[in-house]
């Protein structure tokens, strides 16, 4: 899984990106080098300071691309057809899964997550929002076109949104990743779908 594909224009920023990933996911980040990084890439020192200041540096620009990806992929998921359910798995499965299971299968998967809470926070932050405005919208649309009347129940879309993402993350909290957490999301997304449905005219 190429988690650098599309990022940039820039082939070698692409290339660095990429390189620098591997080596994080290999090495962790505190054992990590810049000398690391440009061999891994294949450019100089030189060329690598040209493009970047440190290695956190690096790490948060690998964040934001990386993030920016599963938006996207969210984003693609929800277009797609089907039920809003399964819609739903699919954006959650391109967003989130596949990532997940990534860093997962690095034996540094722990201390990447810790250094992303660490030196890029505000990223992550500003990726939970833009998910959890994805989901708004989906959950609207899908009110819309059902004629639920959300509000009548004492709900919101954006609520809705919220109660998925906050338990997806008290999943990951737990420990739970693979077919568990597949399960447990599958059920999260049934209950907005529940939720819904109760809103539908006449079900009140």
């Amino acid at each position: 899984m190429n988690l650098i594909a599309r990022c940039t224009d820039d082939p070698k920023r692409e290339r660095i990106l990429d390189g620098a990933m591997k080596v994080f996911l290999a090495y962790g980040f505190a054992r990590t080098t810049m000398d690391d990084i440009a061999r891994s890439a294949e450019v100089s020192r030189p060329a690598l300071y040209l493009q970047f200041r440190n290695k956190a540096d690096i790490f948060r620009a690998i964040g934001a691309c990386v993030l920016e990806q599963s938006l996207e992929g969210a984003r693609q998921g929800l277009a797609e057809d089907g039920t809003f359910g399964e819609r739903m798995m699919t954006a959650l499965d391109r967003a989130l899964f596949g990532l997940i299971e990534t860093i997962d299968q690095s034996a540094h998967g722990q201390e990447i997550l810790d250094m992303e809470n660490k030196i890029a926070a505000d990223i992550i932050a500003e990726w939970r929002d833009g998910l959890t405005s994805i989901v708004e919208a989906a959950v609207a649309d899908e009110a819309a076109r059902t004629h639920a009347d959300l509000e009548g129940q004492g709900l919101s879309a954006r609520g809705l949104a919220e109660i998925l993402l906050d338990g997806l993350e008290g999943m990951r909290m737990r420990g739970l990743c693979g077919k568990p957490a597949i399960e447990g999301a599958r059920r999260l997304v049934r209950i907005l779908e529940i939720s819904m449905a109760a809103a539908q005219p006449g079900r009140g």
